[in-house]
């Protein structure tokens, strides 16, 4: 399945920190994509154990609030700053439930990192992987990764040219138009509850 394969590849930014603070980020991704393939966890697909790794080793790995802003677009400038934490934080959680639901269906792919086109002092990068499923076609998976006073993070993905992030846009923006933002905060608490 392609989106389990490339929320597995998010899943694999499962290293300390300052690893990845380091690291350069084509070998932050090359060096997670082997971390995740071995992790006893991902492979028993124990869902409140996926959870748990993914809250505690991705999160910090992942820009959440500019995810959040790209997914609210042009309505996040009318959310007060109150508002706009209280969506950062549904946002979160509801692609905690996304990845750890993916990652449990994560068998057999190999991920292939390619080489990054980027110049030493790039802040923001994307990071082309290719993932490659037995009896199925190849899936390409596009990272979007800034880099901040923490190291690279992951702000998009782009699974064969979709962003990951960006496709929940229309949804939102239908849903602040009917109910504004406390409306979308709602739905996104609700979902997050069921």
């Amino acid at each position: 399945m392609a989106l389990s394969a490339s929320l597995a590849l998010i899943g694999a930014l499962l290293v300390s920190p300052a690893v990845a603070q380091d690291a350069a980020p084509d070998a932050l991704i090359r060096r997670v994509a082997e971390d995740v393939t071995q992790d006893k966890d991902i492979r028993a697909g124990d869902p409140a154990k996926l959870r748990a790794l993914v809250e505690k080793k991705l999160v910090p790995h992942f820009d959440a609030r500019r995810a959040t802003q790209i997914a609210v677009g042009v309505n996040w400038r009318r959310a007060t700053p109150q508002q706009q934490d209280e969506l950062v934080r549904e946002f979160t959680r509801l692609l905690v439930r996304t990845y750890s639901g993916a990652l449990a269906s994560y068998r057999d792919q190999t991920i292939e990192v390619m080489p990054l086109r980027a110049k030493s002092e790039d802040t923001e990068v994307t990071v082309r992987t290719r993932i490659r499923q037995p009896g199925a076609e190849s899936v390409m998976v596009e990272y979007d990764l800034a880099k901040g006073d923490s190291g690279w993070k992951v702000f998009d993905i782009r699974v064969a040219g979709i962003s990951l992030v960006a496709n929940y846009r229309t949804t939102f923006a239908e849903e602040v138009r009917n109910h504004g933002i406390d409306g979308l905060i709602s739905t996104l608490s609700a979902r997050n509850r069921a």
